[in-house]
């Protein structure tokens, strides 16, 4: 839902192929590719924690660093492992970067006459790509160690079961949650400005500000069957949240792919080995 609301709002300004029929069905189909990885062994274990950060715990190392890998240093320096703390923020702003990128060279392929094709696909993938971690993000469950259960001190008397998560996020909105209601809740559409990296992160806290209401909601029966109208309102909200922020995403991108990239240089790389090509920021 958040990936075909999100593709279906972008702005008229955007290259008509992203308007299309099919490429909106290929960004829907994408939305859940992340979670069918998790079927295989290995590239699950390498992905689950993309999915998620449990900022309680992130939090604790200090302010988060733009790059995936000093995150992931601090994390073995105390003595903990990424994928017990989650690299959702980190996820997203990579794959957004290769959305951005894909969307220059497609504005320069275009720009000399030549066959766009090829890259109009990738962009396509990306963005289906991206959906799916815009949306964790925009679960207030995907946020905290209090993902699915409440651990630790529970003074409003909050659920210790499993059945919290799937009941909101699945169970839930599948029979009560429509299209149209979280289109009615969007935002406009508007540029991101300033970096990306913290753009999501703040997109993330924002999010999390929500864990103690999902889980009053869910003492309150509001997650069960039909739920209530408040219930409604606040998953619609969610979600709208998530399908603003995703739209959003993708029209800076696009935005954003119209400036020159920088020279890559590769620190501590013999100068006979490094091109002049601009190939990232």
């Amino acid at each position: 839902m958040i990936n075909k609301l999100a593709a279906s709002g972008l702005p008229a300004s955007m290259p008509a192929f992203l308007r299309s029929k099919a490429a909106l069905d290929e960004i829907v189909y994408l939305g859940p590719e992340a979670d069918r990885w998790k079927a295989e062994p290995e590239l699950g274990a390498a992905t689950g924690e993309e999915h998620f950060i449990d900022l309680e715990l992130a939090d604790k190392l200090g302010a988060l660093p733009h790059k995936r890998l000093d995150f992931e240093a601090e994390v073995f320096a105390a003595g903990e492992r990424p994928e017990k703390i989650g690299l959702l923020p980190w996820q997203a702003d990579e794959v957004w970067e290769r959305l951005e990128l894909a969307m220059h060279e497609y504005r320069g392929l275009k720009a000399e006459g030549k066959d766009t094709y090829p890259v109009q696909q990738a962009i396509i993938f990306y963005i289906g790509w991206l959906g799916h971690y815009v949306g964790d993000g925009s679960q207030p469950l995907h946020t905290t160690v209090e993902y699915n259960g409440w651990v630790g001190p529970d003074p409003h008397g909050y659920t210790t079961d499993h059945q919290i998560h799937y009941q909101f996020e699945t169970a839930f909105v599948d029979a009560n949650i429509h299209a149209p209601q979280v289109k009615a809740l969007m935002t406009p559409v508007k540029a991101i400005q300033g970096d990306m990296f913290d753009a999501f992160v703040a997109y993330v806290r924002h999010t999390h500000t929500y864990v103690d209401e999902v889980y009053q909601i869910y003492k309150e029966g509001g997650f069960d069957g039909a739920g209530t109208p408040a219930s409604r309102e606040f998953t619609a909200a969610r979600l709208a949240d998530g399908a603003s922020m995703f739209r959003d995403m993708i029209y800076t991108a696009w935005l954003d792919s119209a400036q020159p990239l920088p020279q890559w240089h590769p620190a501590n790389v013999p100068a006979s080995k490094t091109s002049t090509k601009p190939l990232s920021k």
